[in-house]
């Protein structure tokens, strides 16, 4: 074998290894899954019926388990229940099956950290009992709880009123064995909660006092919460039982659009009714910013106030007739207030002044001003606000040292041209050592040697210089 064959066939062999230990880095090594399970970047299925697992597999890392977006269990004959931890770690699951399994357990934070679970199929199971609470924080789409052994209890009535796919079809077991319907499920001392909230609206004006009255009913004997916005307001709660209240004290303009919620649950599920406060007040403006130039010139302002204010302009104490050209403009209504511009397309120095903000409803009124300069006057040479001017020099600084270069060249050269004539004028005299015959046979050897040659250099130069020294030549 050639040298060269010898060396081609090391470089494929060395190629080969590369590709070996470059597919080992790529490949996940199969303890990052649990022996009894396949996984993928996003999925674990767990279907061996032969070795059953006992509970959700834990994968090496956490980032592994928080790619996970589906976990697939069926025909598991050892697995259980599914408890309050289980799941901490799949922060990112929205598909979960848990099927033809032993399963008759689900903690009611089973599911806490599972906000994303969307598909939940927990078909052909042993659950006999399930809580509404498991679900109530999510956003479930599909809950498939058929083939189980529901108990026709009140722990599972909640499922009358769940409108999924399935559950007009859902059987439970009466004490005696027999299934029926769980739609057609009737039970004494299980009763929905209901839940009436007094005032139904709620609109006054600010500072005042207001008490909203909640009371409930159902069977069991329904727990009362009420559920509100950070309030600014002093409040406080009373009551007991199937009643409570809720007292505000000095309604803050704060509090405005604040939704109130009272919320009744018990076994069977929960109920709610909600007002939302209407807090009357004079506007209020909070902020009168600079002009500053975008697509147009704009003043930016908010303010607050109930009803919406009307909002007006002055231009050094004149009212502004606001065009196509000058008018105001609403762009976010967030915590409370309205936040806008005064737009002004292309102003000059006719918009130049003190510009002041007027708001006003029927419980009163607010003013703010600001002083804004677009253009100096035409007249005015002089410019002498840094804020909307700029007097840096055009041009970057590399210009000017551009220049001086070339002025400092342009010297030089004129300077050593000046030394040349006069080292040629002065040539002619006794000082340098030059004169008579001698100058006129330098001056015949320059004509023979220089002029006699069409490619003498700086043959023109010279001409004006030789025509004068023809005299002595």
């Amino acid at each position: 074998m050639s040298l060269l064959s010898r060396g081609f066939g090391m470089a494929g062999w060395g190629f080969r290894w590369v590709l070996v230990l470059v597919l080992l880095a790529l490949w996940r090594p199969g303890t990052a899954c649990p022996e009894l399970c396949t996984c993928t970047g996003v999925r674990i299925s767990c279907v061996d019926t032969e070795r059953s697992i006992m509970a959700f597999p834990m994968l090496q890392s956490e980032a592994e388990m928080e790619n996970i977006t589906d976990i697939y269990i069926a025909n598991q004959s050892s697995f259980t229940a599914i408890n309050e931890k289980d799941l901490n770690l799949y922060r990112n699951l929205r598909n979960l099956t848990v099927t033809n399994t032993r399963l008759t357990y689900i903690s009611r934070q089973a599911f806490e950290s599972n906000m994303k679970l969307q598909y939940l199929n927990l078909k052909e199971n042993n659950l006999s009992n399930l809580s509404w609470r498991t679900f109530h924080h999510l956003n479930i789409s599909s809950l498939l709880l058929a083939g189980n052994t529901l108990q026709c209890a009140c722990d599972n009535v909640w499922m009358k009123q769940w409108r999924g796919e399935e559950s007009e079809e859902l059987m439970c077991v009466e004490e005696g064995g027999k299934r029926r319907a769980l739609a057609m499920l009737t039970l004494p001392n299980c009763v929905l909660p209901t839940v009436t909230l007094k005032p139904t609206k709620v609109t006054m004006r600010k500072g005042l006092n207001v008490t909203l009255v909640c009371n409930t009913s159902g069977m069991p004997t329904p727990n009362l919460n009420w559920d509100t916005c950070k309030l600014n307001s002093a409040h406080q709660k009373e009551g007991s039982g199937q009643m409570s209240e809720l007292k505000l004290l000095n309604v803050s303009s704060l509090d405005n659009g604040c939704k109130i919620t009272c919320r009744s649950d018990n076994m069977v599920g929960e109920s709610e009714a909600s007002v939302h406060l209407d807090i009357l007040f004079a506007p209020v403006i909070s902020k009168l910013m600079d002009a500053i130039s975008d697509h147009h010139w704009c003043i930016p302002f908010s303010v607050a106030g109930n009803p919406k204010p009307k909002l007006s302009w002055l231009l050094n104490d004149q009212p502004v007739e606001e065009c196509s050209y000058i008018l105001t403009k609403i762009h976010d209504y967030s915590e409370g207030e309205y936040h806008g511009c005064l737009h002004l397309d292309s102003p000059t120095h006719i918009n130049n002044g003190k510009y002041t903000l007027m708001a006003s409803n029927e419980y009163g009124e607010d003013s703010m001003a600001i002083f804004a300069h677009f253009m100096h006057e035409p007249w005015n040479e002089s410019v002498t606000d840094p804020l909307y001017y700029d007097d840096t020099p055009l041009g970057p600084p590399e210009d000017k040292v551009a220049v001086y270069v070339v002025v400092g060249i342009a010297a030089i050269t004129f300077t050593g041209f000046i030394l040349m004539l006069v080292i040629l004028k002065f040539g002619r005299n006794s000082k340098f050592g030059i004169k008579g015959k001698h100058l006129s046979a330098l001056c015949q050897t320059f004509i023979k040697d220089c002029f006699g040659k069409t490619h003498c250099s700086g043959r023109n130069k010279w001409v004006s210089f030789v025509e004068i020294e023809k005299e002595e030549c």
